[in-house]
C-alpha cells in the first residue's frame, strides 16, 4: 500500500463546499438532498436553487464531475449569481486545481458574494498555494458562516502548517467532541513533527490505524506547505516520483446511492454495498509515468469488471459525451435507458447508450460529439422532454463500453 492509500483512509476533511451545509435547508444526508434536489429538477430542469443545490450535495457526496455539471448550468440559469462561480471554485480545490480556483472565487466576489461565503473554499485553494496567511485571513472570515466548523478545523491544520501548534490547537479545543476534530488534532501534531504522539492519537480515534500511516506521519513534517495541505485536507500525498495520489474518500453511504437522470418522475435509488473499514484500494492506473499530473485512486466500493466485459471495453480518450445518469450499480442503467428511448422513440432514433466506468461511478452516456456544438444541440433536445443531463469528458482512466456488454 503506497503513503498515497495509507492516508487515504484516514482523511476527513470534507471535500472543497461540501463542508458548504447550506445546500439543504432541512435535516438531512447529502444523499437524501441530491435526491430531492434531483426531483425537483426532474419537472424544472432550470430550477437554479435547485441546481445549486443539487451541486453542492454531489460534491458532499463526492462527484466532483457531477457537481461542475450542476453547477454550470446553474450559471446558465442566472449568471448575475455569484452562487455557481464559488461553486466552480470549490469544483476546482476539490480536484487538486488551486490556481484555477481563484478566477471562480473572483468572479463570485465581483458578483456580490462575501468572503464569509467563500472564504472555507478559497481558503484551501491558498493553502493548497502554500499561501498559508491569506488562507488563514479566509478561514477566519468563514467562521460565523455556514462552514464555520469546516473552516475551524482547517484554520487550525494551517496554523499547524504554520509552525504555530499551540495556536492551532486553541483554534480547534470549540469542536473537542467532534470526532472529526479528534483526527485532525492527530494530524496538528504529526505536522508539528510529533508522530508519536499523532499515531497514539489516530489509535485512540481510529483504532488500529496507526499501524498503516505511520511512514505518512513521520513524512509529514518534511513536505512543502503546499503538499502538506493537500495530504492533510484532500488525501493527496507525492510519492516517491513526486507524483500526486489521489483517492477519493467517500463513507460507506447510509443512504441509497442516486442516479441524476430526469427521466423518471423522481431519481433511481440504487443500493450501494458497505466498504469493509480494511477493503483494499486498488489504483486505477499504474504510476509509471513521470509526469506530475494527479494519479487518481479507484474507491474500493466501484464492483469489479468481468472479464468478459474488460475483453470488449473500448477507453475512450478525452472525447466528450452527454450524461444521463449515473451511480454505483452499472446493471441498472440498460434499464433506464430502455425507458428514457421508450418514452422519447423519435428522439433517440439511432441514438446508443454506453456506459462509462470511472474510479468513482457508472455513467449512462450518448455520443461521442464532435463538438460543443453538436452536444449542445443535442442536450436542448433532450432538455425539451424533460431529460436532465450535461456534458461529460472522458478521460484516460474511464472505460467505455456498450450497453449490455
Amino acid at each position: 500500500m503506497t503513503l498515497g492509500l495509507a492516508i487515504a483512509g484516514v482523511v476527513f476533511m470534507a471535500s472543497p463546499a461540501a463542508s458548504q451545509t447550506s445546500y439543504s435547508q432541512y435535516e438531512e444526508t447529502p444523499s437524501a438532498a441530491l435526491a430531492r434536489y434531483v426531483r425537483t429538477l426532474a419537472s424544472s430542469p432550470s430550477d437554479f436553487s435547485a441546481l445549486v443545490g443539487a451541486g453542492r450535495a454531489a460534491l458532499a457526496v463526492g462527484d466532483a464531475q457531477a457537481a461542475a455539471g450542476f453547477f454550470a448550468r446553474a450559471d446558465e440559469a442566472n449568471p448575475r449569481s455569484p452562487l455557481p462561480q464559488a461553486g466552480m471554485g470549490a469544483v476546482s480545490v476539490a480536484n487538486g486545481e488551486a490556481q484555477a480556483a481563484l478566477p471562480y472565487f473572483a468572479r463570485a466576489q465581483q458578483l456580490g458574494a462575501p468572503v464569509a461565503t467563500i472564504g472555507s473554499d478559497r481558503g484551501l485553494a491558498y493553502d493548497l498555494l502554500g499561501r498559508q496567511s491569506e488562507a488563514q485571513a479566509d478561514y477566519r472570515a468563514a467562521l460565523g458562516g455556514v462552514d464555520g466548523a469546516e473552516a475551524r478545523r482547517r484554520l487550525a491544520l494551517s496554523l499547524a502548517i504554520s509552525g504555530k501548534q499551540a495556536e492551532a490547537l486553541q483554534t480547534l479545543a470549540p469542536l473537542a467532541s467532534d470526532p472529526s476534530a479528534r483526527r485532525c488534532r492527530a494530524f496538528i501534531l504529526a505536522l508539528s513533527g510529533d508522530s508519536n504522539g499523532a499515531m497514539a492519537a489516530f489509535d485512540a480515534a481510529m483504532p488500529g490505524s496507526w499501524a498503516s500511516i505511520a511512514p505518512f506521519l513521520k513524512r509529514l513534517p518534511g513536505l512543502a506547505a503546499g503538499q502538506k495541505a493537500a495530504a492533510v485536507n484532500l488525501g493527496i500525498f507525492p510519492d516517491s516520483s513526486d507524483t500526486y495520489a489521489y483517492s477519493s474518500v467517500t463513507p460507506a453511504p447510509s443512504a441509497p446511492a442516486v442516479t441524476y437522470s430526469s427521466a423518471d418522475s423522481a431519481p433511481q435509488l440504487l443500493r450501494a454495498p458497505a466498504t469493509p473499514a480494511t477493503a483494499q484500494i486498488q489504483p486505477a492506473v499504474q504510476p509509471s509515468w513521470q509526469s506530475a499530473r494527479p494519479v487518481r485512486i479507484a474507491s474500493a466500493r466501484i464492483p469489479q469488471r468481468t472479464a468478459s466485459v474488460e475483453a470488449k471495453a473500448t477507453v475512450q480518450t478525452h472525447k466528450l459525451w452527454l450524461q444521463l445518469a449515473s451511480g454505483q450499480d452499472a446493471d441498472a442503467l440498460p434499464g433506464q435507458f430502455r425507458r428514457m428511448k421508450s418514452r422519447n422513440s423519435d428522439l433517440f432514433d439511432g441514438i446508443s447508450g454506453y456506459v462509462a466506468r470511472s474510479p468513482d461511478r457508472a455513467r449512462l452516456v450518448i455520443g461521442p460529439f464532435r463538438g460543443t456544438s453538436d452536444a449542445r444541440i443535442f442536450l436542448q433536445d433532450l432538455e425539451s422532454v424533460g431529460i436532465d443531463a450535461f456534458s461529460w469528458t472522458s478521460s484516460e482512466n474511464d472505460t467505455i463500453v456498450p450497453l449490455g456488454t
